[in-house]
């Protein structure tokens, strides 16, 4: 179902390794997973759904409005999270070298077809 989204945002963003649809209560959708080796993206996804959804109530708490994307870069990976609904995120996984900016822009276009899907 989300699985062809998933995997054109994934091979079209240089390093990328995998995308994942998930709810806030870090139950995964769906997956795509272009390169399985490199890191266990549905722990990776489940444990920042906590981190997302936390910094969604402190931005509510503080009135600055909804978190619309959250992006972490570590020494063996880069994430970028997306909000596509109030309960629901696309979280892409690349290598530390991948392209940023892309990726932050592929899931922005992918967000309207996610949303049709859920």
């Amino acid at each position: 179902m989300f699985a062809e989204t998933l995997k054109k945002v994934v091979d079209n963003v240089e390093g990328g390794i995998a995308a994942v649809v998930m709810g806030l209560d870090g139950i995964s959708v769906d997956t795509y997973i272009k390169l399985a080796d490199r890191v266990d993206v549905n722990t990776v996804a489940m444990e920042f759904s906590f981190i997302l959804s936390q910094v969604r109530k402190a931005g509510e708490s503080l009135a600055v409005g909804n978190l619309e994307e959250l992006s972490v870069k570590a020494q063996r990976l880069l994430l970028v999270c997306r909000m596509i609904s109030q309960q629901y995120f696309i979280a892409i996984v690349m290598a530390p070298e991948g392209n940023f900016g892309k990726a932050r822009y592929l899931a922005r276009m992918a967000q309207p077809s996610l949303v049709s899907q859920l």
